[in-house]
Protein backbone atom coordinates (compact mmCIF):
# COMPACT_ATOMS: atom_id res chain seq x y z
CA UNK A 1 0.00 0.00 0.00
CA UNK A 2 2.61 2.55 1.10
CA UNK A 3 5.05 1.04 -1.39
CA UNK A 4 2.86 2.20 -4.26
CA UNK A 5 2.69 5.68 -2.74
CA UNK A 6 6.46 5.91 -2.35
CA UNK A 7 6.93 4.79 -5.98
CA UNK A 8 4.81 7.74 -7.07
CA UNK A 9 6.59 10.13 -4.69
CA UNK A 10 9.96 8.94 -6.00
CA UNK A 11 9.17 10.78 -9.24
CA UNK A 12 9.08 14.00 -7.23
CA UNK A 13 11.88 13.28 -4.77
CA UNK A 14 14.57 10.63 -5.30
CA UNK A 15 14.87 10.14 -1.55
CA UNK A 16 11.73 8.03 -1.66
CA UNK A 17 13.63 5.50 -3.77
CA UNK A 18 14.94 4.21 -0.46
CA UNK A 19 11.61 2.41 0.01
CA UNK A 20 12.30 0.20 -3.01
CA UNK A 21 15.02 -1.62 -1.04
CA UNK A 22 13.85 -4.84 0.57
CA UNK A 23 16.16 -4.45 3.54
CA UNK A 24 14.79 -1.00 4.37
CA UNK A 25 11.17 -2.09 4.03
CA UNK A 26 11.95 -5.21 6.04
CA UNK A 27 13.18 -3.09 8.94
CA UNK A 28 10.10 -0.88 8.69
CA UNK A 29 7.88 -3.96 8.59
CA UNK A 30 9.42 -5.36 11.76
CA UNK A 31 9.25 -2.04 13.59
CA UNK A 32 5.65 -1.45 12.50
CA UNK A 33 4.52 -4.89 13.67
CA UNK A 34 6.38 -4.44 16.97
CA UNK A 35 4.89 -1.00 17.58
CA UNK A 36 1.36 -2.13 16.73
CA UNK A 37 1.70 -5.15 19.01
CA UNK A 38 2.80 -3.04 21.96
CA UNK A 39 0.09 -0.47 21.21
CA UNK A 40 -2.84 -2.81 20.67
CA UNK A 41 -1.71 -5.53 23.10
CA UNK A 42 -3.29 -4.21 26.33
CA UNK A 43 -6.66 -3.61 24.63
CA UNK A 44 -6.64 -7.07 23.02
CA UNK A 45 -5.79 -8.74 26.33
CA UNK A 46 -8.60 -6.85 28.10
CA UNK A 47 -11.05 -7.92 25.40
CA UNK A 48 -9.95 -11.55 25.62
CA UNK A 49 -10.25 -11.38 29.39
CA UNK A 50 -13.89 -10.37 29.03
CA UNK A 51 -14.60 -13.79 27.52
CA UNK A 52 -14.15 -15.07 31.10
CA UNK A 53 -12.55 -18.29 30.04
CA UNK A 54 -8.86 -19.01 30.03
CA UNK A 55 -6.73 -21.72 28.51
CA UNK A 56 -7.79 -25.15 29.83
CA UNK A 57 -5.12 -26.61 32.14
CA UNK A 58 -4.36 -30.33 32.04
CA UNK A 59 -5.04 -31.93 35.43
CA UNK A 60 -2.27 -34.47 34.88
CA UNK A 61 0.30 -31.76 34.14
CA UNK A 62 2.78 -29.96 36.38
CA UNK A 63 1.11 -28.47 39.48
CA UNK A 64 2.76 -25.11 38.78
CA UNK A 65 0.40 -24.72 35.82
CA UNK A 66 -2.75 -24.75 37.94
CA UNK A 67 -2.20 -21.10 38.84
CA UNK A 68 -2.45 -20.22 35.14
CA UNK A 69 -6.12 -21.16 34.96
CA UNK A 70 -8.12 -18.21 33.70
CA UNK A 71 -5.25 -16.56 31.81
CA UNK A 72 -6.70 -15.15 28.56
CA UNK A 73 -5.87 -17.14 25.45
CA UNK A 74 -6.34 -16.55 21.70
CA UNK A 75 -3.60 -13.91 21.95
CA UNK A 76 -2.25 -15.15 18.64
CA UNK A 77 -4.92 -12.97 17.06
CA UNK A 78 -2.73 -9.98 18.00
CA UNK A 79 0.17 -11.49 16.05
CA UNK A 80 -1.89 -12.20 12.96
CA UNK A 81 -3.50 -8.75 12.93
CA UNK A 82 -0.20 -6.90 13.29
CA UNK A 83 1.55 -9.09 10.71
CA UNK A 84 -1.27 -8.52 8.25
CA UNK A 85 -1.29 -4.75 8.85
CA UNK A 86 2.48 -4.45 8.51
CA UNK A 87 2.65 -6.52 5.31
CA UNK A 88 -0.21 -4.60 3.73
CA UNK A 89 1.64 -1.36 4.49
CA UNK A 90 5.14 -2.31 3.37
CA UNK A 91 4.81 -5.34 1.10
CA UNK A 92 4.53 -5.49 -2.67
CA UNK A 93 0.89 -6.49 -3.04
CA UNK A 94 1.46 -7.51 -6.66
CA UNK A 95 3.66 -10.40 -5.52
CA UNK A 96 1.93 -13.80 -5.67
CA UNK A 97 4.05 -15.28 -2.89
CA UNK A 98 3.00 -12.55 -0.47
CA UNK A 99 -0.67 -13.34 -1.01
CA UNK A 100 -0.06 -17.09 -0.88
CA UNK A 101 1.56 -16.86 2.56
CA UNK A 102 -1.00 -14.38 3.89
CA UNK A 103 -3.90 -16.57 2.77
CA UNK A 104 -2.29 -19.63 4.37
CA UNK A 105 -1.85 -17.64 7.57
CA UNK A 106 -5.49 -16.55 7.60
CA UNK A 107 -6.80 -20.02 6.70
CA UNK A 108 -4.91 -21.83 9.44
CA UNK A 109 -5.61 -18.96 11.82
CA UNK A 110 -9.32 -19.45 11.17
CA UNK A 111 -9.01 -23.14 12.06
CA UNK A 112 -7.21 -22.24 15.27
CA UNK A 113 -9.72 -19.51 16.10
CA UNK A 114 -12.64 -21.93 15.79
CA UNK A 115 -10.83 -24.49 17.96
CA UNK A 116 -10.13 -21.85 20.63
CA UNK A 117 -13.67 -20.50 20.38
CA UNK A 118 -15.15 -23.92 21.13
CA UNK A 119 -12.82 -24.41 24.10
CA UNK A 120 -13.23 -20.98 25.65
CA UNK A 121 -16.59 -19.54 24.68
CA UNK A 122 -18.57 -22.78 24.43
CA UNK A 123 -16.72 -24.19 27.47
CA UNK A 124 -15.83 -27.42 25.66
CA UNK A 125 -12.31 -28.46 26.77
CA UNK A 126 -11.96 -30.85 23.81
CA UNK A 127 -12.27 -28.08 21.24
CA UNK A 128 -12.62 -28.92 17.58
CA UNK A 129 -12.56 -32.66 16.91
CA UNK A 130 -9.10 -33.75 15.80
CA UNK A 131 -10.36 -35.35 12.60
CA UNK A 132 -12.15 -32.18 11.53
CA UNK A 133 -9.19 -30.01 12.43
CA UNK A 134 -6.82 -32.23 10.46
CA UNK A 135 -9.25 -32.34 7.52
CA UNK A 136 -9.40 -28.55 7.35
CA UNK A 137 -5.60 -28.29 7.62
CA UNK A 138 -5.24 -30.89 4.87
CA UNK A 139 -7.56 -29.03 2.51
CA UNK A 140 -5.68 -25.74 2.88
CA UNK A 141 -2.26 -27.42 2.87
CA UNK A 142 -3.00 -29.31 -0.35
CA UNK A 143 -4.48 -26.18 -1.94
CA UNK A 144 -1.34 -24.18 -1.16
CA UNK A 145 0.94 -26.93 -2.47
CA UNK A 146 -1.06 -27.33 -5.66
CA UNK A 147 -1.06 -23.58 -6.31
CA UNK A 148 2.70 -23.28 -5.80
CA UNK A 149 3.28 -26.15 -8.22
CA UNK A 150 0.92 -24.96 -10.95
CA UNK A 151 2.23 -21.40 -10.88
CA UNK A 152 5.94 -22.14 -10.50
CA UNK A 153 7.92 -19.83 -12.79
CA UNK A 154 11.25 -21.67 -12.90
CA UNK A 155 12.37 -25.32 -12.54
CA UNK A 156 14.19 -24.44 -9.30
CA UNK A 157 10.83 -23.64 -7.69
CA UNK A 158 9.83 -27.32 -7.88
CA UNK A 159 13.18 -28.94 -7.16
CA UNK A 160 14.06 -30.60 -3.84
CA UNK A 161 17.46 -29.51 -2.50
CA UNK A 162 19.57 -31.20 0.16
CA UNK A 163 21.54 -28.86 2.44
CA UNK A 164 25.33 -29.13 2.68
CA UNK A 165 25.44 -30.71 -0.81
CA UNK A 166 25.53 -28.42 -3.84
CA UNK A 167 25.05 -31.19 -6.40
CA UNK A 168 22.04 -33.00 -4.93
CA UNK A 169 18.85 -31.58 -6.44
CA UNK A 170 15.81 -33.73 -7.22
CA UNK A 171 13.19 -32.38 -9.67
CA UNK A 172 9.74 -33.10 -8.31
CA UNK A 173 6.69 -34.15 -10.30
CA UNK A 174 3.29 -32.74 -9.37
CA UNK A 175 2.32 -35.35 -6.79
CA UNK A 176 5.76 -35.33 -5.18
CA UNK A 177 5.90 -31.56 -4.85
CA UNK A 178 2.36 -31.23 -3.52
CA UNK A 179 2.95 -34.04 -1.02
CA UNK A 180 6.09 -32.40 0.36
CA UNK A 181 4.44 -28.98 0.51
CA UNK A 182 1.44 -30.48 2.29
CA UNK A 183 3.58 -32.37 4.78
CA UNK A 184 5.69 -29.33 5.66
CA UNK A 185 2.80 -26.87 5.92
CA UNK A 186 0.49 -29.09 7.96
CA UNK A 187 3.34 -30.72 9.87
CA UNK A 188 4.91 -27.51 11.09
CA UNK A 189 1.50 -26.04 11.84
CA UNK A 190 0.91 -28.85 14.33
CA UNK A 191 4.52 -28.86 15.52
CA UNK A 192 4.42 -25.22 16.62
CA UNK A 193 1.06 -25.89 18.25
CA UNK A 194 2.52 -28.75 20.30
CA UNK A 195 5.45 -26.56 21.35
CA UNK A 196 3.17 -23.80 22.61
CA UNK A 197 2.86 -25.17 26.13
CA UNK A 198 4.98 -22.83 28.24
CA UNK A 199 5.14 -19.05 28.50
CA UNK A 200 7.10 -17.77 25.50
CA UNK A 201 8.40 -21.20 24.57
CA UNK A 202 7.00 -21.29 21.02
CA UNK A 203 7.13 -17.64 20.01
CA UNK A 204 10.86 -17.05 20.41
CA UNK A 205 11.95 -19.99 18.21
CA UNK A 206 9.32 -18.83 15.72
CA UNK A 207 10.90 -15.36 15.65
CA UNK A 208 14.38 -16.83 15.22
CA UNK A 209 13.35 -19.19 12.42
CA UNK A 210 11.39 -16.43 10.67
CA UNK A 211 14.46 -14.17 10.70
CA UNK A 212 16.61 -16.94 9.22
CA UNK A 213 14.02 -17.77 6.56
CA UNK A 214 14.00 -14.06 5.70
CA UNK A 215 17.71 -14.30 4.93
CA UNK A 216 17.11 -17.32 2.68
CA UNK A 217 14.21 -15.54 0.98
CA UNK A 218 16.32 -12.47 0.31
CA UNK A 219 19.15 -14.55 -1.16
CA UNK A 220 16.79 -16.72 -3.23
CA UNK A 221 15.10 -13.70 -4.72
CA UNK A 222 18.40 -12.03 -5.61
CA UNK A 223 19.92 -13.42 -8.82
CA UNK A 224 23.54 -12.62 -7.92
CA UNK A 225 23.37 -13.77 -4.30
CA UNK A 226 21.62 -17.02 -5.17
CA UNK A 227 24.23 -17.75 -7.84
CA UNK A 228 27.13 -16.95 -5.52
CA UNK A 229 25.71 -19.02 -2.64
CA UNK A 230 24.58 -21.78 -5.00
CA UNK A 231 21.06 -21.87 -3.62
CA UNK A 232 17.86 -22.06 -5.71
CA UNK A 233 16.95 -18.79 -7.40
CA UNK A 234 13.21 -18.16 -7.05
CA UNK A 235 12.17 -14.86 -8.64
CA UNK A 236 9.86 -12.89 -6.36
CA UNK A 237 10.72 -14.86 -3.23
CA UNK A 238 12.69 -11.91 -1.86
CA UNK A 239 9.44 -10.11 -1.03
CA UNK A 240 8.85 -12.71 1.69
CA UNK A 241 11.43 -10.76 3.70
CA UNK A 242 8.62 -8.36 4.55
CA UNK A 243 6.48 -11.16 6.00
CA UNK A 244 9.38 -12.71 7.91
CA UNK A 245 10.29 -9.32 9.37
CA UNK A 246 6.67 -8.68 10.33
CA UNK A 247 6.52 -12.04 12.13
CA UNK A 248 9.71 -11.18 14.00
CA UNK A 249 8.39 -7.78 15.08
CA UNK A 250 4.92 -9.05 15.97
CA UNK A 251 6.43 -12.04 17.79
CA UNK A 252 8.67 -9.86 19.95
CA UNK A 253 5.73 -7.58 20.68
CA UNK A 254 3.64 -10.56 21.72
CA UNK A 255 6.50 -11.90 23.86
CA UNK A 256 6.31 -8.65 25.84
CA UNK A 257 2.97 -9.91 27.19
CA UNK A 258 3.58 -13.65 26.87
CA UNK A 259 6.86 -13.86 28.77
CA UNK A 260 6.82 -15.69 32.11
CA UNK A 261 4.47 -15.27 33.91
CA UNK A 262 2.27 -14.81 30.85
CA UNK A 263 -0.48 -12.20 30.71
CA UNK A 264 -1.93 -13.94 27.65
CA UNK A 265 -1.49 -17.23 25.80
CA UNK A 266 -1.10 -17.62 22.05
CA UNK A 267 -3.76 -20.25 21.55
CA UNK A 268 -4.28 -22.36 18.46
CA UNK A 269 -5.17 -19.29 16.41
CA UNK A 270 -1.55 -18.16 16.56
CA UNK A 271 0.33 -21.44 16.78
CA UNK A 272 -1.40 -23.18 13.86
CA UNK A 273 -1.09 -20.11 11.64
CA UNK A 274 2.56 -19.34 12.40
CA UNK A 275 3.65 -22.94 11.93
CA UNK A 276 1.87 -23.11 8.58
CA UNK A 277 3.50 -19.84 7.48
CA UNK A 278 6.98 -21.12 8.33
CA UNK A 279 6.32 -24.30 6.37
CA UNK A 280 4.96 -22.38 3.38
CA UNK A 281 7.91 -19.99 3.23
CA UNK A 282 10.36 -22.89 3.45
CA UNK A 283 8.60 -24.58 0.52
CA UNK A 284 8.69 -21.41 -1.57
CA UNK A 285 12.41 -20.77 -1.02
CA UNK A 286 13.12 -24.53 -1.40
CA UNK A 287 14.67 -24.96 2.05
CA UNK A 288 12.43 -27.64 3.53
CA UNK A 289 15.24 -29.66 5.09
CA UNK A 290 16.90 -26.52 6.42
CA UNK A 291 13.63 -25.69 8.19
CA UNK A 292 13.79 -29.11 9.86
CA UNK A 293 17.20 -28.13 11.22
CA UNK A 294 16.37 -24.57 12.25
CA UNK A 295 12.99 -25.56 13.63
CA UNK A 296 14.50 -28.50 15.46
CA UNK A 297 12.75 -27.56 18.70
CA UNK A 298 9.39 -27.97 16.98
CA UNK A 299 10.52 -31.28 15.47
CA UNK A 300 11.76 -32.61 18.82
CA UNK A 301 8.52 -31.66 20.55
CA UNK A 302 6.52 -33.46 17.86
CA UNK A 303 8.69 -36.56 17.93
CA UNK A 304 8.37 -36.75 21.72
CA UNK A 305 4.59 -36.96 21.38
CA UNK A 306 4.81 -39.58 18.63
CA UNK A 307 7.29 -41.67 20.63
CA UNK A 308 5.19 -41.39 23.79
CA UNK A 309 1.97 -42.43 22.05
CA UNK A 310 3.64 -45.21 20.08
CA UNK A 311 5.41 -46.62 23.12
CA UNK A 312 2.28 -46.60 25.26
CA UNK A 313 0.19 -48.30 22.58
CA UNK A 314 2.80 -50.98 21.86
CA UNK A 315 4.19 -51.67 25.34
CA UNK A 316 1.89 -49.92 27.78
CA UNK A 317 4.86 -47.92 29.05
CA UNK A 318 5.76 -44.25 28.70
CA UNK A 319 9.19 -43.08 27.56
CA UNK A 320 8.76 -39.59 29.03
CA UNK A 321 7.09 -38.53 32.24
CA UNK A 322 4.83 -36.40 30.09
CA UNK A 323 4.71 -35.28 26.48
CA UNK A 324 5.43 -32.93 24.79
CA UNK A 325 8.95 -33.11 26.11
CA UNK A 326 9.01 -29.68 27.78
CA UNK A 327 6.57 -31.07 30.37
CA UNK A 328 8.94 -34.00 30.94
CA UNK A 329 11.65 -31.63 32.13
CA UNK A 330 9.18 -29.73 34.30
CA UNK A 331 8.16 -32.95 36.05
CA UNK A 332 11.85 -33.71 36.57
CA UNK A 333 12.03 -30.55 38.66
CA UNK A 334 13.22 -27.91 36.22
CA UNK A 335 11.58 -24.52 36.86
CA UNK A 336 9.52 -23.32 33.91
CA UNK A 337 11.82 -20.35 33.08
CA UNK A 338 14.82 -22.71 32.95
CA UNK A 339 13.07 -25.00 30.46
CA UNK A 340 12.05 -22.04 28.32
CA UNK A 341 15.44 -20.33 28.18
CA UNK A 342 17.35 -23.56 27.55
CA UNK A 343 15.03 -24.41 24.68
CA UNK A 344 15.61 -20.90 23.33
CA UNK A 345 19.37 -21.44 23.48
CA UNK A 346 19.04 -24.71 21.60
CA UNK A 347 16.91 -22.92 19.02
CA UNK A 348 19.57 -20.24 18.51
CA UNK A 349 22.19 -22.94 17.93
CA UNK A 350 19.99 -24.80 15.44
CA UNK A 351 19.20 -21.63 13.51
CA UNK A 352 22.91 -20.86 13.23
CA UNK A 353 23.54 -24.38 11.93
CA UNK A 354 20.80 -23.86 9.37
CA UNK A 355 22.30 -20.56 8.25
CA UNK A 356 25.66 -22.27 7.88
CA UNK A 357 24.19 -24.27 5.00
CA UNK A 358 24.40 -21.07 2.94
CA UNK A 359 28.17 -21.57 2.63
CA UNK A 360 28.98 -25.09 3.83
CA UNK A 361 28.49 -27.19 0.71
Amino acid sequence: MLLELTRWLEQLQSLFGLFSYLTFRGILSALTALALSLWWGPAVIRRLGQLKGGQPIRKDGPQSHFSKAGTPTMGGALILITVMASVLLWGDLRNKYVWTVLLVMLAFGAIGWYDDWIKIVRRDPNGLKSRWKYLAQSVFGLAAGLYLYLYADVPAATTFYVPFFKSIALPLAGIGFVAIAYFWIVGFSNAVNLTDGLDGLAIMPTVLVACALGIFAYASGHAEFSKYLQIPAVPGAGELVIICAAIAGAGLGFLWFNTYPAMVFMGDIGALALGAVLGTIAVIVRQELVLVIMGGIFVIETLSVMIQVGSFKLTGKRVFRMAPIHHHFELKGWPEPRVIVRFWIISVILVLVGLATLKVR
